[in-house]
């Protein structure tokens, strides 16, 4: 089950994260850590699903790079699938990938249909982890694999004072929970081989440095283009998430699992 807000990523914020993280991409890291989430993967000549593709740079990424046969990208919002269209057009792969934009709800994809799963940063937005583990492993075919990148919180418990502002600072729609709820989620819904690796002292520091740009060098070019409130307000929400990264509890987390070959 896949679901958000409505739409939470409009044109501004899709050009001030493109400024902040790079062309194409809506989270940190860039092509480099795409290529750390699927490292040891062969791709090549596969069909993969991209969930939460957001303006397309990944998807696009994972074709032009890791030799994937057709990549379809999947995302809830309008704004950033008409871009990933616009930039699939202009990289000349609009034959080798495609864009789907539908409501929240199930996957809009026949049972069985790629031969993997990818998503970067997407699945925070969705509150019923187990039921969007047991859409992706419908849509995944015996022996695919799914890797992803997400941002999570270190507990379930309630969150901290500090996490609670930062959630609020991002007025986003978070549902954040811990890498073991969503290893959990993953194995009841059929998944083996699942496999965790925490990404906080990467980011932490990534992050660190995001802020300092903003503050600085980046903070005049990308006012001109979203206005300086924007930038000021954005400012705000990476000082309070930097807190939450130094203290350990938000942690950024690489997840994969392997979708059995033996499924009736």
């Amino acid at each position: 089950m896949i679901e958000t807000a409505d739409a939470e990523y409009d044109d501004t914020a899709i050009r001030f994260l493109e400024a902040l993280w790079g062309d194409g991409y809506l989270s940190p890291g860039g092509p480099e850590e795409v290529d750390r989430v699927v490292e040891g993967l062969s791709l090549e000549g596969k069909t993969i699903l991209d969930i939460g593709c957001g303006s397309g740079g990944i998807t696009l990424h994972l074709v032009e790079c890791h030799g994937v046969a057709h990549a379809t990208g999947f995302d809830v919002e309008r704004p950033v699938i008409e871009a990933a269209r616009r930039r699939a057009a202009e990289h000349g792969l609009s034959g080798r990938v495609s864009f789907v934009q539908a409501p929240p709800g199930p996957l809009p994809f026949a049972d069985r249909s790629f031969d993997a799963v990818f998503s970067k940063d997407a699945l925070l937005h969705v509150s019923d982890k187990e039921g969007l583990f047991a859409e992706i492993f419908r849509v995944l075919k015996p022996g695919g694999v799914f890797a992803a990148s997400n941002w999570m919180i270190g507990h379930d418990s309630d969150p901290s004072p500090e996490m609670t502002a930062y959630i609020a600072a991002e007025g986003l729609s978070f549902a954040m929970a811990s890498p073991a709820r969503y290893a959990q989620a993953m194995r009841r819904a059929g998944f083996a081989d699942v496999t965790v690796r925490d990404r906080n002292i990467w980011y932490r520091e990534v992050a660190r440095g995001e802020l300092e740009r903003l503050k600085g060098p980046l903070y005049a070019p990308v006012a001109a283009v979203v206005g300086a409130a924007y930038v000021d307000k954005n400012i705000r929400t990476w000082e309070a998430m930097q807190k939450v990264l130094d203290s350990g509890e938000h942690r950024p987390t690489h997840l994969r699992g392997w979708k059995p070959d033996a499924i009736g």
